[in-house]
């Protein structure tokens, strides 16, 4: 078969190769469209053996939430550098696993669209990988929000819980959602509440309290070891943080005023919190 110069350029089209790695695949192939396709993606697996050892931590992170808000995923991106960050065309390839991302269980997406990653490796050039993804469904009455930030540095899913499901399409519930995700986007809590915090990390923590009270009166140490050990779970425990819009109000209190002015209780079930690289 005649290997004309559209043939090449049909070909380059279909896999985002070079002409060069094109017109090679098709005189490897005796001009075989479908085989020279064939070789090409096998190309693009070698090439990602290649690059399996590189250190990947440049990327995106995105989110997608079903229509109704019952449904919601998340996904981490890498590639090595920055500059295929800004690619457009790597940018639309994320977009489209994250389109998939609902297909998926938490943790097992990976080898779903290995595949698609082994060719856009072929095209980009550079190491790509599905570091990780999440997806969540609602459990009871509620709704799951998302926000990402820094053009997918950082991405952000919660789940609130209300009684009334009414109260999910309030202008004011949406926006408290929104407020509590960009809270956990700039705040970075690590755990829900107190009681999630391991508490060999708590012991951790109080001994090197312990280590600043040496030589207090021992009448005092143990209220000043309560207010440290209290100051610290109000760090790092979402529902005890500070809102980061009005850092005197607990994120407790903040759910609690904005349920009171909503007719309803409201609750966050969990949230999840990406940064890229991390």
């Amino acid at each position: 078969m005649a290997i004309t110069t559209s043939l090449i350029k049909e070909l380059r089209d279909a896999t985002s190769l070079g002409i060069a790695d094109c017109k090679k695949a098709l005189d490897q192939t005796g001009g075989d469209f479908d085989a020279a396709v064939k070789v090409l993606r096998e190309k693009g697996a070698a090439v990602a053996a290649k690059r399996a050892d590189r250190e990947a931590k440049e990327g995106m992170i995105k989110a997608i939430i079903a229509a109704d808000g019952q449904k919601a995923a998340m996904i981490e991106v890498n590639c090595e550098t920055d500059f295929v960050t800004r690619n457009e065309d790597f940018q639309l390839f994320v977009g489209e696993l994250r389109d998939l991302a609902l297909d998926f269980e938490s943790d097992a997406m990976a080898e779903g669209v290995a595949q698609k990653i082994t060719d856009k490796v072929a095209t980009v050039g550079e190491k790509i990988q599905l570091r990780r993804n999440v997806k969540w469904d609602v459990d009871g009455t509620g709704s799951i929000v998302s926000y990402i930030h820094m053009g997918g540095k950082v991405g952000v899913l919660l789940e609130l819980g209300v009684e009334n499901a009414a109260t999910l399409e309030s202008p004011a519930f949406k926006e408290v959602a929104k407020d509590l995700t960009l809270h956990v986007a700039a705040a970075a809590p690590e755990f829900l509440t107190r009681d999630e915090v391991p508490s060999d990390k708590v012991e951790e923590e109080q001994a090197i309290f312990r280590t600043q009270l040496v030589g207090k009166p021992e009448n005092i140490i143990d209220n000043i070891l309560t207010g440290k050990t209290n100051k610290f779970f109000s760090q790092i425990c979402f529902l005890e943080q500070g809102f980061v819009k009005e850092d005197k109000v607990s994120i407790t209190a903040l759910l609690a005023e904005k349920g009171k002015e909503l007719g309803d209780t409201i609750s966050v079930k969990r949230f999840i919190r990406y940064q890229l690289g991390a």
